[in-house]
């Protein structure tokens, strides 16, 4: 399970490469991080890393830089938001989709899972197809839901980068084009896509979307 720290700072050049060169120095691996500013002019650095000996020498520590002006332990993105499910496309079909998805993943997450699911509705080729690209800069997405009645051309080239760099399943609705093609599982019912996202990345369900469509 890995550690978490949020670092509260101010916000100047190479407060983050200092926080990062004394965690090398203790040889920490870090697995997960970002950051950004309030609207105080502070910064704010969220960084996961493999387990230390003493958490809490670590932040003894680095509190101790000049620039740092807090330091807390937290819960894992993993912990708190658990697995993603993410569902971009038309308004009407993304809602629907995001019933199924909302309504399954409660059911799993009562029973001790962690199910989180994020929706954008956009229109445009171009604006989905960033949209897809960006999904492999999410972290923790285990599958991603095309919901809309037409869709293909560079969304087809976006599907297949995350796909194959990332590791992440898509689900398309049976819609018009060529991104049924490239989806690992196309289904009719918008609601029932939702649903079967959740089971995908559960580990609290039997369900393989790879054997489902070998089937189909």
């Amino acid at each position: 399970m890995a550690n978490a720290i949020n670092i509260k700072s101010i916000d100047k050049p190479g407060v983050l490469r200092k926080v990062t060169d004394f965690l090398a120095q203790k040889n920490i691996n870090i697995v997960y991080t970002h950051m950004y500013g309030d609207t105080t002019g502070n910064a704010h650095i969220y960084m996961e890393f493999d387990e230390v000996g003493s958490l809490d020498d670590v932040i003894n520590e680095i509190n101790k830089f000049p620039e740092i002006i807090g330091i807390d332990q937290s819960p894992s993105m993993d912990q708190v938001w658990g697995k993603r499910i993410i569902i971009i496309g038309g308004g009407a079909q993304v809602s629907q989709v995001a019933l199924g998805a909302i309504t399954e993943a409660d059911r799993h997450n009562i029973r001790g899972e962690r199910i989180s699911v994020d929706t954008i509705p956009l229109a445009g080729e171009q604006k989905l197809a960033e949209a897809v690209r960006a999904v492999g800069g999410l972290s923790r997405v285990g599958v991603l839901v095309l919901a809309g009645s037409l869709m293909g051309g560079s969304i087809v080239d976006a599907i297949d980068e995350i796909k194959d760099n990332y590791g992440v399943k898509v689900i398309s609705l049976n819609m018009v084009g060529s991104v049924r093609d490239h989806a690992d599982l196309v289904v009719t019912d918008p609601v029932q896509a939702g649903v079967m996202a959740v089971m995908t990345v559960a580990s609290t369900a039997k369900f393989d979307i790879d054997r489902v469509n070998e089937t189909l």
